[in-house]
């Protein structure tokens, strides 16, 4: 990398309560922003429990926020939200559009002939207060994955602004 940020892609979407939240919506806040395959799968179900488990902990750091998108509908993502006691933003992006926009759009193997040759990756995204990504994580492991952002974020948030300049890429490898 050359050790700058790069800047978030903007998004404007509609949450599982029909509200349009947009990315300048949390201007000066730091942002965990993570996209997952489907409501109501294992692992997806896992990881929003464990952000909504962890949310107290992760609003601690820089007033940050937990924002996860899909290709879900509004109507699927407020089942899935208030089934699960989900305390924070499920995003629906039927077009992929920002999706594709963050990279978490990918092509898969097509396993049964009906399945689509696309999908959503499990990976998320921390964006600082200046809408600047200042970590990425791809293909994370839904089980940890809520821990592993607290440490990171107080990890960037302590250190002098200097060091928070390069940009940082982790992949995960998944659990069997």
């Amino acid at each position: 990398m050359d050790g700058s940020l790069k800047k978030a892609p903007d998004f404007s979407l509609l949450d599982q309560n029909n509200i349009k939240r947009s990315l300048h919506d949390y201007a000066g806040h730091w942002i965990v922003l993570y996209f997952y395959p489907r409501d109501e799968s294992l692992g997806c179900t896992a990881e929003a429990c464990n952000f909504r488990d962890e949310y107290r902990i992760i609003a601690q750091f820089g007033a940050a926020e937990v924002i996860g998108i899909n290709k879900g509908s509004v109507e699927s993502h407020k089942k899935f939200a208030e089934r699960h006691h989900l305390n924070f933003p499920i995003l629906s992006d039927p077009g992929h559009k920002v999706t594709k926009a963050y990279g978490a759009w990918k092509l898969t193997k097509i396993s049964r002939p009906l399945d689509m040759p696309f999908a959503t990756r499990r990976n998320t995204y921390l964006i600082n207060p200046q809408g600047l990504i200042a970590k990425e994580y791809i293909a994370v492991n839904p089980n940890d994955h809520a821990s592993e952002v607290i440490s990171d974020l107080q990890a960037l948030q302590i250190k002098p602004p200097q060091q928070q300049r390069s940009h940082t890429k982790t992949k995960v490898k998944r659990a069997s």
